[in-house]
């Protein structure tokens, strides 16, 4: 590596980290000042607590969610200050051109792209876990109307199905509960109970005033009785099918439930799937971003770097919209989740495109 890639690097890189470090203490004192009577409030809340559970990793999260911007700002920053002191002139005097100029930033972004990456697949998963449980025990009003799940049915197997028309997920009781196993088209057994409750210690369910129907070809058997425990291929957390525990999960254990909840019949999994494909469109957009941001403050402009900063921001703020958009419209029922994400990336990206040739002129 040259001494001027090295430099730029250096630069890019010290930019950056310094823009995420302006950007993180903001965002901590707007949180604090908004949650601050409900920390006071919490009785049993230490300090340790709120900083360990809560804004540790509160701070893991939005320095993830702010790598985007703050490599966009720097890169402009720091482009703009190379040309506003005609460094820029300088290398293209020595017939350095603008394809060459770029090896460095991609460096850079290549760094970046691999931090963040491991960071969406593996650690803000497993953070948000610990701050989302922070939030629910001290930070949030729960409704009890949320812990009910209602008309809810998933197939345990190719052949079993099951039913039940209402759960409370706080007693973990519910009312209601049907199994049906299936050969084929053929119903051959059924499995009925006016209750259902689960033991967690035992792992367990209980059922009560149930019924067991068994068809044979010439006839069929009836068992019931008051109550009897037993195992299904499912528990309680399978009951519950938000978006907000896909943000919990680890990539690969978000694949196998992706996989899992596709067996079972779950209809409408595009949230989940939608979550998966962001953790890899959002850091490959620091290669997009990185150069639509060195063709901006490539050339010197009248006004300096506020000229190109204003525009960059523009720009960011254009792809942070389409970005929630895309998602949002990803996450609806029939929708192309996969192509959904990577719209934005597509769009910006032929931006790149274009401001890269218009540059290399």
């Amino acid at each position: 590596m040259k001494i001027i890639d090295s430099y730029i690097l250096k630069r890019y890189l010290i930019t950056f980290v310094f823009t995420l470090l302006i950007l993180i203490p903001i965002a901590v004192a707007i949180d604090i000042a908004e949650k601050v009577d409900k920390f006071l409030a919490a009785d049993t809340l230490t300090t340790f607590e709120i900083i360990n559970d809560y804004y540790k990793n509160f701070i893991i999260y939005y320095a993830n969610t702010f790598m985007p911007l703050a490599l966009f700002v720097a890169v402009i920053i720091f482009t703009s200050k190379l040309s506003n002191n005609t460094e820029i002139v300088a290398i293209n005097n020595a017939k350095v051109s603008f394809t060459r100029f770029l090896y460095p930033y991609f460096i850079g972004a290549t760094m970046i792209t691999i931090l963040s990456l491991v960071m969406n697949h593996f650690v803000v998963p497993s953070s948000s876990k610990v701050r989302k449980k922070f939030e629910k025990t001290y930070l949030q009003t729960k409704k009890y109307g949320e812990y009910q799940v209602r008309d809810f049915s998933l197939q345990l197997t190719d052949s079993s199905y099951i039913y039940i028309q209402s759960f409370d997920l706080k007693r973990n009781t519910g009312f209601t509960f049907s199994e049906e196993v299936y050969d084929g088209y053929k119903l051959k057994r059924k499995f009925t109970a006016d209750n259902i409750s689960w033991d967690s210690k035992k792992e367990r369910f209980k059922l009560s005033r149930y019924r067991i129907r068994k068809i044979y070809e010439d006839r069929d058997s009836i068992f019931s009785g008051n109550s009897i425990d037993t195992t299904f291929a499912f528990t309680p957390n399978d009951l519950i099918y938000k978006a907000a525990l896909a943000q919990e999960m680890p990539s690969d254990e978000l694949i196998k439930y992706i996989n899992l909840s596709k067996k079972r019949g779950v209809k409408n999994l595009n949230a989940h799937i939608v979550e998966l494909h962001k953790r890899t469109s959002l850091p490959i957009s620091s290669y997009i971003l990185t150069v639509i941001a060195v063709a901006l403050a490539f050339k010197r402009r009248r006004g300096g770097t506020g000229v190109n900063l204003a525009v960059g921001f523009g720009l960011m703020f254009v792809y942070i919209f389409f970005l929630k958009v895309s998602e949002v419209l990803g996450a609806v029922a029939g929708a192309n989740s996969l192509l959904s994400v990577w719209v934005p990336n597509f769009v910006f990206g032929a931006l790149a495109i274009y401001l890269y040739y218009n540059a290399r002129k």
